[in-house]
């Protein structure tokens, strides 16, 4: 990366709170962070709360350092114009709108892009080329990180696996219904392998909903049974990255990556599901966490850093 700046700082623009991080030295580590909420009914008080953490950025050094951003949506890379479900800038320029309020170019890469990005430098995927970040939180997202780079997206896309429709084997196999997405559709991949999906299955099972925490908590045959559910659904996802994109590390993200044994869970789910000999992806935890959007952010505009 040349001769980088000792200090970057990330912003992460959630559909809940817009978190601003910065980072010191190489190996950008977080030495300050501070979080307010997500304005969501008026891109106008978006604008001026994602403004208001830059200005608060800047005001920790004297010194111009890189600012970078990630988002929960789409920004299509020709146009500016984002698209986003739970923030109001589905058919705005943040971009140009951004630089136009603060007088500074601010990088602006899907979140689950920047998890992959700071995963493979520096995190959970260093050492290994190809890096996919998988995200299993309320939904399911993920990104993609080659030699330690962002590929090219054509539409501003990140791996948008959670909407991919589940196998037709996979709802044979658990005479399984279609669960409506978030996105519109049915039977998106999200419908059961985000915590939502496992509330969705609790449902369909045991007649009520249930966090995955409650049924690990709970302790029955019933519980277990679900997870177990869960288990060989994720397996079906984890087979449609392999398939698609061959990574050579999978990293884990999000609240479902808190489960108890879960590399092994995902790990034999996923084996049982192997292409004849083809060998499999490692699957392991990320090393940053919660913080790794804003640090993805903040590490690609590290790069584009004029040195």
């Amino acid at each position: 990366m040349g001769s980088e700046p000792m200090l970057c700082g990330g912003i992460d623009i959630g559909g809940t709170k817009i978190e601003a991080r910065l980072f010191r030295g190489a190996a950008a580590e977080t030495v300050e962070v501070r979080r307010i909420a997500t304005p969501k009914l008026a891109f106008v008080a978006l604008l001026e709360a994602i403004v208001e953490q830059v200005r608060w950025l800047e005001s920790l050094d004297p010194a111009p350092f890189p600012i970078g951003l990630s988002l929960a949506g789409v920004i299509d890379p020709e146009t500016g114009i984002g698209y986003a479900a739970n923030i109001p800038v589905t058919g705005y320029a943040l971009g140009r709108e951004l630089g136009q309020a603060t007088g500074r170019d601010l990088p602006i890469v899907n979140d689950c892009m920047a998890f992959a990005f700071s995963e493979a430098n520096g995190g959970a995927g260093d050492g290994a080329r190809s890096v996919m970040g998988l995200i299993l939180g309320t939904g399911v997202g993920g990104g993609i990180c080659i030699d330690g780079q962002l590929p090219h997206r054509h539409g501003g896309l990140a791996v948008e696996i959670g909407h991919l429709g589940l196998p037709a084997q996979a709802l044979a196999r658990h005479d399984l219904p279609l669960f409506k997405c978030g996105c519109g559709r049915e039977g998106c991949m999200e419908t059961c392998v985000s915590g939502t999906g496992i509330a969705n299955l609790a449902e369909w099972r045991l007649g009520n909903r249930m966090r995955a925490e409650d049924l690990v908590a709970a302790g029955t045959d019933e519980a277990a049974a679900v997870l177990d559910l869960w288990q060989d659904l994720a397996g079906d996802c984890l087979y449609a990255i392999q398939i698609m994109l061959d990574p050579d590390r999978i990293v884990l993200g999000g609240g479902l990556s808190k489960l108890p044994d879960v590399i092994g869970r995902l790990t034999r789910s996923l084996e049982a599901k192997r292409m004849g000999s083809v060998r499999l992806p490692e699957i392991t935890l990320a090393r940053h966490g919660d913080s790794s959007g804003a640090r993805g952010a903040a590490l690609t505009a590290r790069t584009e850093w004029p040195t």
